[in-house]
């Protein structure tokens, strides 16, 4: 975040990126494409809010999606009411008032919930998240039911005259407003609540002690975040022009955990990694594979066995061997790691695919296509070939691994004299 030139530059390919897959012969945009960078948009906002409360403050919440999910629902609801012209609010300006009823939301379950910390917090954000999945169902006159409730984005109010028509348009309405709120959650960390919530994480008691109230500490960051989560679900509710009960479900809530420490809490752009992440595994590999969310939950057990600090914190560690230019001598070292590595993850792969085949795919009466080419799952060649690469890729990874841990020790400790 304190580069010059990464940040423009990556605003730049955000604003080009849709263009680079433009059918110039029809005419047209790829609706996927601009649907996925849309969606990426909304995530990196609520992985961003939850590291407020994860990463700075050190609270552990579950039910983060309930301020996203109101913010969709109250989205709607005003769209619905500026199209009958009863409210003369322009949409550029709608996840601000989605904000508004996140922040009021968050408001009312913080005055409750920061009273406690460490394990009681998070199992009072338990129970608010399944209050509210629960009220979403029950109370249809505002959530609509299990089949939520519609609206249309097209309401001929705008500060730049937009339809809002095409998904384009849209896209950049939601770029505009993940760059405002990036940039407002990142000041954020610079000012006294930002620091405090950094020092109530770390020493409790000494916060305490040095004249800080802690609990105030806890309630402004839990209340900042559900404004910027209801930011999020106003993009979300625009995007999609529907806000079921999924938007506020525990689901979510978990999602918003993967992102945040995937990509790394202890950096603010780390929850932006794991956003992007999550929403590629979500979009991409989820064509390719009904077992997606596998993948997903061996990545996330390996980070936290092995990486706890995530994406950016392993970028981090990297700094003070590249400033000391010292980096060029990691290359061998990681290119040992690429082949084990491939070897264990093609095991792994076909292991899955082959076992998920046998509960899901056969019944469907379907063929299974791996890595280019059919293969049958009841040959013992398929099986013996994944089980074999996947052993021996772990046994080989597991010896280059700690040719790697020597090589990293001895050039971390010579940087340090």
């Amino acid at each position: 975040m304190k580069s010059r030139w990464l940040i423009p530059a990556l605003i730049a390919v955000a604003i080009a990126l849709p263009w680079c897959f433009y059918d110039w012969g029809h005419h047209r945009h790829a609706g996927f494409l601009l649907s996925m960078l849309s969606q990426m948009g909304m995530m990196v906002i609520l992985a961003l809010s939850y590291n407020m409360l994860l990463g700075q403050a050190g609270l552990f919440s579950l039910c983060h999606a309930t301020f996203f999910g109101i913010g969709g629902y109250a989205t709607v609801h005003l769209l619905n009411a500026v199209g009958a012209g009863d409210l003369p609010v322009p949409m550029e300006l709608m996840p601000l008032l989605a904000g508004l009823s996140g922040l009021a939301l968050a408001i009312l379950f913080g005055a409750m919930a920061t009273k406690q910390r460490a394990t009681a917090f998070a199992m009072i954000t338990l129970g608010i998240s399944e209050l509210m999945a629960t009220a979403a169902l029950m109370f249809h006159h505002f959530f609509g039911g299990e089949g939520g409730v519609t609206t249309n984005r097209m309401i001929e109010n705008s500060l730049f005259g937009l339809t809002y028509a095409s998904g384009l348009q849209v896209y950049y309405l939601i770029l505009a407003w993940t760059v405002l709120a990036t940039g407002l959650m990142y000041y954020l960390t610079l000012t006294p609540l930002g620091r405090m919530a950094n020092a109530t994480r770390d020493n409790f008691e000494r916060a305490q002690f040095i004249g800080y109230d802690p609990r105030m500490v806890r309630f402004l960051q839990f209340a900042l975040s559900g404004f910027f989560a209801g930011i999020g679900g106003g993009l979300y509710a625009i995007t999609y022009e529907i806000v079921t009960f999924d938007a506020l479900a525990a689901p979510l809530s978990a999602n918003a955990l993967l992102m945040a420490y995937i990509g790394g809490t202890t950096v603010f752009g780390g929850p932006i990694l794991g956003a992007i992440l999550i929403t590629l595994l979500q979009s991409g590999v989820s064509l390719l594979s009904n077992s997606w969310l596998v993948y997903v939950g061996v990545m996330f057990i390996a980070m936290v066995i092995f990486a706890p600090t995530g994406l950016a914190g392993i970028i981090k560690a990297h700094g003070p061997i590249r400033h000391s230019g010292r980096l060029g001598s990691l290359v061998v070292p990681y290119l040992r790691l690429v082949i084990p590595s491939l070897g264990l993850l093609l095991g792994f792969v076909g292991i899955v695919e082959l076992m998920s085949f046998l509960t899901i795919g056969a019944a469907q009466g379907r063929k299974l296509v791996l890595f280019g080419g059919p293969v049958d799952v009841h040959a013992a060649l398929p099986w013996v070939i994944s089980c074999g690469s996947l052993i021996l890729g772990a046994l080989w990874l597991r010896i280059e691994a700690a040719g790697f841990h020597r090589i990293w020790e001895n050039l971390t400790a010579e940087v340090r004299r």
